[in-house]
C-alpha cells in the first residue's frame, strides 16, 4: 500500500511539474477555449484576453484619453436676414414673401477647454456672426455660450460658459515641436461625433498662405476635415500645441495637408482678450517686402538677409526712430527676421509704448535705432474663403 501511495504522489508531482512550466512559457495553451455556437454549430474560439488593460506598445491611447475630454463640439445658428422691403404689402404683392418661415442657418465647429473657469478657445470664422452658440462636451452635457471676444487677425476666438467640473486640457510647447513629430487631432469632423486622427507634424512656421494677418503655422497629415476647426493638435502626451484652423484642399475634405495655430499664439490671444477684450499689438508704421533682386537693385540693398522696408509712414514710429525706405530689418529685440511674417509677428508682439532696439542693414553699415511701437490700427473686414487653404469649420 505504501509502494502505491508512493507512485501516486510522484505522479501527481510531475503533473503539477508540468502544469507550471506549460503556464509559464505557453500560457496560451491553456487560455484557448471553445465555444459551440447553439445556432449553427460551428465551434469558435475566443480569447481570454482583458477587455481593458495598459495601451500595446506604439499605442496613442493615452494621449487621446487624456486630451479628447477637453474637447467640446460648437454649434451656431445664424438667422436668415430679411429682404428689407419684406414688411411692404406692395412688396409682398409683388414677390411674395421672401425669407418667411426660412430655417436659421446652422454652423458646426470645435473648441477647447482652458480653464476651469469655463473660458473656450475656438476659431473666430466658427462663431463669426452667429446667434447662438451651443456647446457640447465630450460626457453630453449642452450649454449656451457667450462670446468674450475675437481675434479676426488671427481667426481666433474665446468664449465662456457656466458649468462644474469642468475638464481643463494642459498646454504644451509648441515652440519645441519638430517635423516628425506624432501629432493628434481631436475635433468633431462632418458632425460625427468626436473622433482622433494621428499624424506627424510636417513643417513648422509656414506663413503667406493668405488666411490670416499673422501667421505662423504648425503643418500636419493627421487628417482634418470639416468641423474640426477650433479642435486640438496635441502631442504623444496629450498636451495642447495647436488650434486646427485650416486645410489645403481641392474635395473639401482632408488632402494630407492640415494647418494649426500654435499655442503660444493662442495662449497670447486669450489672455489679452480676457484681460482687456481685446488683443493689443505693437505697430511700428512700415510697408516691408521681401527681398528679391529687382528690389535690392531698385533701393541698392547688399544685404543677404532680412525684411526690406520700401515705405516709412510719414511720422509713424519707425519714422521717428530714424528707419527709411531701403533699410532691411535684420533684428527686432535681439530676434532674427527673414521674412515679413516672421517681422510682422515680432513687432505685433512688442508692447505698445516700450522702446525696442532694432537693428538695420543700411547698404554697407549695420544700424542700431530704437523705436518705440505704437499701437497697432484695427483691421478692415476682409472676406475670408475665396483662396486655399481655407477654414474648414462651417
Amino acid at each position: 500500500m505504501r509502494r502505491y501511495w508512493l507512485v501516486f504522489s510522484q505522479a501527481v508531482t510531475v503533473l503539477l511539474a508540468a502544469w507550471f512550466v506549460v503556464a509559464t512559457l505557453k500560457p496560451e495553451w491553456l487560455n484557448k477555449r471553445s465555444a459551440v455556437s447553439s445556432s449553427t454549430g460551428v465551434a469558435l474560439v475566443e480569447s481570454t484576453a482583458p477587455a481593458s488593460g495598459p495601451a500595446p506598445l506604439g499605442s496613442l491611447r493615452n494621449a487621446a484619453l487624456r486630451a479628447s475630454a477637453a474637447v467640446v463640439s460648437i454649434n451656431t445658428t445664424k438667422a436668415v436676414a430679411k429682404h428689407p422691403y419684406a414688411n411692404d404689402p406692395w412688396f409682398r404683392f409683388f414677390f411674395g414673401d421672401q425669407g418667411a418661415g426660412a430655417e436659421p442657418q446652422a454652423g458646426l465647429g470645435s473648441g477647447v477647454i482652458l480653464s476651469t473657469d469655463g473660458y473656450i478657445l475656438t476659431n473666430n470664422h466658427v462663431v463669426e456672426g452667429a446667434d447662438e452658440i451651443e456647446v457640447v462636451l465630450q460626457d453630453s452635457r449642452r450649454t449656451r455660450a457667450k462670446v468674450i471676444g475675437t481675434d479676426p487677425e488671427s481667426d481666433l476666438a474665446v468664449l465662456k460658459v457656466t458649468l462644474d467640473r469642468l475638464p481643463v486640457i494642459t498646454l504644451g510647447n509648441s515652440d519645441s515641436l519638430q517635423v516628425g513629430d506624432y501629432v493628434l487631432a481631436i475635433g468633431n469632423p462632418f458632425g460625427v461625433g468626436q473622433t482622433v486622427t494621428h499624424g506627424i507634424v510636417s513643417a513648422v512656421g509656414r506663413n503667406q498662405l493668405g488666411i490670416n494677418t499673422f501667421e505662423n503655422f504648425i503643418q500636419t497629415d493627421a487628417a482634418i476635415n470639416p468641423g474640426n476647426s477650433g479642435g486640438a493638435l496635441v502631442d504623444v502626451n496629450g498636451n495642447l500645441m495647436g488650434i486646427n484652423t485650416a486645410i489645403y484642399s481641392r474635395s473639401g475634405g482632408s488632402m494630407g495637408i492640415g494647418f494649426a495655430i500654435p499655442v503660444s499664439t493662442a495662449k497670447q490671444v486669450l489672455e489679452g482678450i480676457v484681460k482687456e477684450g481685446v488683443v493689443t499689438r505693437g505697430w511700428i508704421g512700415v510697408e516691408p517686402a521681401e527681398l528679391s533682386p529687382e528690389l535690392m537693385e531698385t533701393f541698392g540693398v547688399k544685404a543677404k538677409k532680412g525684411v526690406l522696408i520700401t515705405g516709412v509712414l510719414q511720422n509713424g514710429p519707425a519714422a521717428q526712430a530714424g528707419v527709411k525706405p531701403g533699410d532691411v530689418i535684420v533684428d527686432v529685440g535681439g530676434k532674427s527676421v527673414s521674412t515679413v511674417g516672421e517681422l510682422l509677428s515680432s513687432v505685433a508682439g512688442l508692447k505698445p509704448g516700450a522702446p525696442t532696439k532694432f537693428h538695420v542693414q543700411r547698404r554697407d553699415d549695420t544700424v542700431e535705432v530704437t523705436v518705440t511701437p505704437g499701437k497697432r490700427p484695427k483691421p478692415r473686414a476682409m472676406p475670408r474663403g475665396q483662396q486655399q487653404p481655407v477654414p474648414e469649420g462651417r
